[in-house]
């Protein structure tokens, strides 16, 4: 009996996926397979996946499909934090980081999966409360500037011990697998998604002291927003949860192995490559 009953959809709000939901509609039907979705998602095509709330997407699923490109995927990863379903990224677009496969390899990779040639790559969430909300990125939870109310002063205390003051664009409290992300546009370091830590980046930083630091992942890590600061928004892989003002603080702490991405043989230095376009220096050759 194959590993997958039951699969789960989480769509891209834009691009086609159309083709894509039809090969793994087709896979399923030969193996008497149950497909889900989200009804807001699944009812803008006409196919046969049956629509569920998320909580039944996510309770009922052995396998979650994310069909868009590295957005999707966060989304899903945050949909199924915490629990063991792995989750495949299928890419619609532009080639990503955690997305494994395009549409024309979905029938012999969700073969693959059925019979349990495939591996799984944990990946590390960092969590933090805003108010009586908890929340969960993958990628990143930053602290950033609203234009026309002044810099983000932030500080930084580790493991209960207060460490630097940032005055800059934004604050950013990233994962391994952010590390890529806006963490890389900032000037961090690119971390291998095996490491187990915490990137804190400051983003145009105007402070003397502008280096990112790297923490480990046991370490709970706290930013407040200094008086000097103006009001920061507060972004969760990009998207803006929340406000504060001076004299607001959050604390921010990682959870390990919060979801499990499937890998079909990719390397992260691969994918690195190509998406960032490494070429090393010139005077190496």
């Amino acid at each position: 009996m194959g590993m997958v009953g039951t699969v789960g959809l989480v769509l891209h709000p834009r691009r086609d996926s159309e083709e894509a939901i039809k090969d793994i509609l087709r896979w399923a039907d030969g193996r008497h397979v149950t497909v889900l979705g989200l009804p807001e998602e699944v009812g803008r095509i006409d196919c046969s996946a049956v629509a569920v709330d998320a909580d039944a997407l996510v309770e009922r699923s052995d396998l979650l499909v994310s069909l868009g490109g590295d957005g999707t995927m966060l989304r899903t990863m945050r949909l199924i934090a915490g629990r063991r379903t792995p989750v495949l990224g299928v890419n619609l677009g532009r080639l990503g980081f955690l997305a494994e496969i395009d549409v024309r390899d979905l029938p012999a990779t969700l073969s693959a999966i059925d019979s349990h040639a495939y591996a799984v790559e944990p990946r590390m969430a960092v969590r933090a409360k805003l108010g009586e909300e908890e929340v969960t990125a993958f990628n990143d939870i930053a602290l950033a500037r609203i234009p026309g109310e002044g810099l983000a002063a932030i500080s930084v205390t580790p493991a209960g011990d207060p460490f630097v003051r940032y005055a800059a664009d934004a604050v950013i409290v990233a994962t391994s697998t952010g590390s890529t992300a806006y963490s890389f546009s900032a000037g961090g370091p690119i971390v291998s998604p095996r490491v187990e830590a915490v990137l804190v980046v400051p983003a145009a930083a105007h402070s003397v002291f502008n280096r990112a630091l790297v923490l480990p992942a046991d370490e709970e890590v706290t930013l407040e927003v200094l008086p000097s600061s103006g009001r920061v928004a507060v972004e969760v892989d990009g998207a803006v949860h929340a406000h504060l003002c001076p004299g607001d603080q959050v604390s921010i702490v990682a959870v390990p192995g919060a979801a499990n991405v499937v890998r079909m043989g990719s390397t992260f230095y691969e994918r690195a490559r190509r998406k960032l376009g490494v070429e090393g220096s010139t005077a190496a050759g």
